[in-house]
C-alpha cells in the first residue's frame, strides 16, 4: 500500500472538513438577503494522484472493442446541470433541502473515507507485525 494513497485520503478528509464548515454558513444564511451559497470544486483523487506521480504510463489498444465509453448524456448517465435553484424574494438563493441534502451526503462521504483510512492503516500495522 503506498504511502501517497494515505496522503490522499488526509487530503480528502481535509477537504470534506473545509466543505462541511461552507455547507453549514450556506444553512446559517439561509435567511440572509442577498446572500449567494457557496460550495468547493469536487475533489478528484486521479488529480492527486497524477500530481505526485512522475511515472508515465501508456496503454495500447490491441483491439477497438477493448476500450469503450459507457454511459452517454442521452441515456441519462452522462454530466448534468444543476441550474434549477430558485431565488427567494429577498434575492436569497440558498435552498434548506438542498443545502442538508449535501451536508448529509458529505457527512456519509467522510465516514466512508475515515473507515478506508482506518482499515488501510490497520493493514499496514499488520504488515508490520504489530497488533491493529
Amino acid at each position: 500500500m503506498s504511502l501517497s494513497l494515505l496522503n490522499a485520503l488526509t487530503e480528502k478528509m481535509k477537504w470534506h472538513q473545509a466543505r462541511q464548515g461552507l455547507l453549514a454558513e450556506n444553512v446559517a444564511n439561509a435567511e440572509t438577503p442577498g446572500y449567494r451559497g457557496r460550495d468547493l470544486k469536487a475533489y478528484g483523487f486521479e488529480e492527486h494522484m497524477r500530481s505526485l506521480s512522475t511515472a508515465k504510463l501508456e496503454t495500447a489498444a490491441t483491439q477497438t472493442a477493448h476500450f469503450r465509453v459507457m454511459g452517454t448524456e442521452s441515456d441519462g448517465f452522462g454530466p448534468r446541470s444543476s441550474n434549477g435553484f430558485e431565488v427567494t424574494p429577498e434575492g436569497n438563493a440558498v435552498s434548506l433541502e438542498d443545502e442538508m441534502m449535501k451536508v448529509t451526503s458529505n457527512q456519509l462521504d467522510y465516514q466512508t473515507i475515515t473507515a478506508i483510512y482506518q482499515r488501510s492503516v490497520k493493514i499496514l500495522k499488520t504488515a508490520l507485525g504489530r497488533q491493529a
